[in-house]
């Protein structure tokens, strides 16, 4: 899946008069935990997005998701002047967040996430710092293979258990 995030008209004064160039901003996924971002110039709109997605499709990287639809915990990225704040969400929530953040998460394939942009609006530096966020984040899993702990351990246990254990 690929999403176009945003496409700039940029000018070159010359001799002549103005040149006139597209730069444009893409963010590819496979709707399953896989998500890039890429960015490409050229002097016609088709070809800058071409190179932008060629782009994003090599600097993709894998993000766990609890469930396949929602982040394992909340998260800030941040990148340049922007800052984006990602809270995991219960099931039916949607996606609650901004044009160029809500592109990255249906590429992503999370289906209930919260997200406020803070800081800068520029999509380019929006979506970085969402990447960012999301490449920081581990799963319980994850974080129990560093600690060499069992799941169960780093999640803890929820209070009915230890209530049945008891008895």
């Amino acid at each position: 899946m690929e999403r176009l995030v945003g496409i700039n008209r940029v000018a070159k004064v010359v001799k002549g008069g103005r040149r006139f160039g597209f730069a444009a901003l893409v963010v590819v996924g496979d709707g399953r935990g896989r998500v890039g971002a890429g960015t490409g110039k050229a002097r016609e709109v088709p070809e800058g997005i071409q190179k932008a997605t060629e782009q994003a499709k090599r600097n993709m990287v894998r993000i766990p998701l609890r469930e396949g639809r929602t982040l394992h915990h909340d998260i800030v990225g941040r990148f340049g002047a922007g800052q984006v704040l990602m809270r995991a969400a219960p099931a039916g929530t949607g996606i609650i967040a901004g044009g160029p953040l809500r592109a990255v998460f249906e590429v992503l394939g999370i289906q209930d996430i919260v997200a406020k942009s803070q800081g800068s609006s520029n999509p380019y530096n929006m979506v970085r710092a969402a990447l960012a966020g999301l490449s920081s984040m581990e799963s319980p899993r994850m974080v129990a293979a560093r600690r060499g702990r069992r799941v169960s351990d780093v999640l803890g246990r929820k209070k009915g258990e230890e209530d049945a254990k008891a008895e």
